[in-house]
């Protein structure tokens, strides 16, 4: 028998829905390398939830504008916001391992 994750019921779907929207965006294929840059230009850790909603790097990436990301994230509720982190921290594992090798300053722990 496998793990199986309890579903939590989503308060705010249509908020919720529109940032992971654009993260998944943001972690796409073609725009992952742009998004990679862009959070080393301002030295944010890729972990760094709150550092990478307030930079509006997101946004950016997504092409939305500046504090669309934030608001979308603040409006959620406290059980939406972890499950969006969590979201966000299996996005950023998903990137390629060259990628992540290349970009390991990024990754690193403090």
């Amino acid at each position: 028998m496998g793990f199986e994750q309890a579903t939590i019921r989503i308060g705010k779907e249509r908020e919720f829905g529109d940032l992971k929207a654009a993260l998944t965006q943001a972690f796409s294929a073609e725009r992952v390398v742009k998004y990679l840059k862009a959070l080393d230009s301002h030295n944010i850790r890729i972990r760094n939830v709150d550092a990478v909603l307030a930079a509006n790097v997101i946004d950016a990436i997504a092409g939305a504008k500046a504090g669309t990301a934030r608001s979308l994230y603040e409006a959620l509720t406290v059980s939406d916001q972890a499950q969006m982190r969590e979201f966000y921290l299996s996005k950023l594992e998903e990137v390629e391992p060259a990628l992540r090798v290349k970009f390991s300053k990024l990754y690193q722990y403090y």
